[in-house]
C-alpha cells in the first residue's frame, strides 16, 4: 500500500508540471556563405531567431545545387518545423519544393526568386520584384546621362533568374532612348574580381563604354577597381550596381558609384523567419512575400548606411 501511494504521489506530481512548448526549429539552407549580400540575409535570419527563441541551423550549399538537395532532405529526415533554402539555382527549386510537400514541412525561399511555374500552399517566397530593380537602375543612368551614351551590362550568372530579370530591365530601358544602345554585355556571377577582369578586358578593346550597369554592386565596385587601375578617372563613366550593400554604400561615397537599388537583405531575412515560423504553427500565407526595392543615390545615400 505505501508503495501505491507513493506512486500515486508521483503520478500526481509529474501530472502536476506544467507542459512548456519547445521551440520551433528551422533549418536554413544559404546558397553561398561568403556573399556579401546573402551574409546579411543570414546574419538577419540569426538575429531574428534568436529574438524569438528560435533554434536555427544553417548549412552552406557552396554554389553546389547537388548539396542543397542533400541538406533539404537531411533537414526532412531531422524532422525540423520547417526549411528556408536561398537557392542556388532557380532551376533546382520544383525538386525542392516536391521533396518538402511530400515531406509536410513548410518550406520558404528567400531572395533567388524560385523556379515553379506556380507555388503551392505551404511553400512562399520573400524577396524583391526583380521587374522593379534594373528598370530603377538604368532609368537614374540613362537620365544622368542626358538619355544617350553606350553601355556595358555586367549579368550575375546565368542559373539565376533574377539576374536575366535585371539585365533585360536594363536593356529594355535603353531601347527607350534612341542615342543609347548596349554595346557590351557579359557574365561576371556576382563576383568584384571576375568583373575587375571583365571591365579590364573591355578596357582593352577600346569600344566606348559611358556607362556600366552592373546586376550587383560588387560587380559594380569591380569596374570601377578597373578602371582605377587602369588609370581612368571612375567619376567619367556612370556606373551602377544593385542592393545597396555596405561596400557599396561606402563606393558611392567615395569612389564613384552613381547609382544603387537598395534591396532590403534585413528584412528579407526576417521575412523569411517569420513567414517559416507563421507556416509551422499551421497559418497559411500569400505565396509571395514581396520587399520593395528603394533607389538609391549620392543624395540620399545616408539613410541607408
Amino acid at each position: 500500500m505505501k508503495k501505491l501511494a507513493i506512486a500515486s504521489a508521483l503520478t500526481l506530481a509529474v501530472c502536476a508540471t506544467p507542459l512548456t512548448a519547445m521551440a520551433e526549429t528551422i533549418a536554413v539552407s544559404m546558397a553561398y556563405f561568403d556573399q556579401n549580400f546573402l551574409t546579411l540575409i543570414r546574419t538577419a535570419i540569426a538575429d531574428e531567431a534568436a529574438k524569438q527563441g528560435v533554434t536555427v541551423h544553417f548549412e552552406d550549399a557552396q554554389g553546389d545545387v547537388g548539396r542543397q538537395l542533400n541538406q533539404l532532405e537531411s533537414f526532412v529526415a531531422e524532422g525540423v518545423d520547417a526549411v528556408i533554402i536561398d537557392p542556388v539555382d532557380s532551376a533546382s527549386t520544383p525538386k525542392m519544393t516536391k521533396m518538402a510537400q511530400e515531406a509536410g514541412v513548410p518550406l520558404v525561399y528567400v531572395n533567388r526568386k524560385p523556379g515553379d511555374k506556380q507555388l503551392q500552399q505551404g511553400t512562399v517566397f520573400v524577396g524583391s520584384n526583380e521587374l522593379e530593380s534594373g528598370t530603377m537602375q538604368m532609368e537614374e543612368l540613362a537620365r544622368l546621362a542626358n538619355y544617350q551614351g553606350n553601355v556595358a551590362i555586367m549579368i550575375g550568372n546565368l542559373s539565376d533568374e533574377g539576374a536575366l530579370i535585371r539585365t533585360k530591365d536594363v536593356e529594355d530601358v535603353v531601347a527607350k532612348y534612341p542615342k543609347m544602345k548596349v554595346v557590351e554585355k557579359q557574365v561576371a556571377n556576382y563576383d568584384r574580381t571576375e568583373a575587375m577582369d571583365l571591365m579590364t578586358n573591355w578596357l582593352t578593346t577600346g569600344t566606348p563604354i559611358d556607362i556600366v550597369a552592373a546586376n550587383n554592386d560588387e560587380m559594380a565596385i569591380g569596374a570601377i577597381l578597373a578602371l582605377q587601375q587602369s588609370g581612368k578617372d571612375p567619376h567619367k563613366v556612370l556606373i551602377g550596381g544593385i542592393d545597396a550593400t555596405p561596400d557599396g554604400l561606402s563606393a558611392m561615397a567615395k569612389d564613384g558609384l552613381d547609382v544603387t537599388v537598395f534591396q532590403d537583405a534585413k528584412g528579407q531575412g526576417r521575412g523569411a523567419l517569420n513567414a517559416a515560423l507563421s507556416m509551422a504553427r499551421g497559418n497559411k500565407l500569400d505565396s509571395y512575400q514581396w520587399i520593395p526595392f528603394e533607389l538609391v543615390t549620392p543624395q540620399n545615400m545616408l539613410q541607408y548606411q
